[in-house]
């Protein structure tokens, strides 16, 4: 499937009052999700089937995340500053690839719709945008750590 009819898709689901879509080909499976105020998009290729895979442990937060996040949580209490919060489960990235320059930096301006970094869930490598122009003030995790969904990645002054 080709990123134009992916997005003809998503163009449908937020036009229309569907809040759930699928659909499943031989090679390829697409699910839309639509809540109220956000959209999920999967997309996966097919995959050899498994054997007796082991049931995954989900790993407690770490230590170092909890000072950025309450540092997070206090410049968030003023008004002036927003956080981008990851959308889904993963692994979050700085960055395209491990010897490229991250996204952004803090101290970046940023405009609406420009990836600010990747979160990969089951092999797909998510872009998250930013959705209005705005100031990267903190970066609030480390590269390549898990993140949970509604998880603070950045910290931002909106402009």
């Amino acid at each position: 499937m080709e990123i134009k009819d992916i997005k003809a898709l998503i163009k449908l689901v937020t036009e229309t009052d569907i809040t759930e879509f699928e659909m499943e080909n031989a090679e390829e499976k697409i699910l839309i999700k639509r809540g109220p105020s956000q959209e999920i998009i999967q997309v996966q290729a097919p995959q050899a089937p498994m054997v007796a895979a082991p049931a995954a442990v989900a790993a407690p937060a770490s230590a170092a995340a909890a000072p950025a996040e309450a540092a997070a949580e206090d410049k968030t209490a003023n008004d002036k500053y927003k956080t981008i919060n990851s959308p889904i489960v993963g692994t979050f990235y700085r960055k395209p690839s491990p010897d490229a320059d991250p996204f952004v930096k803090e101290g970046d301006v940023v405009e609406a719709g420009q990836t600010v970094c990747l979160v990969e869930a089951m092999k797909l490598f998510n872009e998250i945008e930013a959705e209005f122009k705005c100031k990267i003030i903190e970066v609030l995790k480390d590269d390549a750590s898990p993140v949970e969904f509604g998880d603070a990645l950045f910290l931002v002054e909106p402009l």
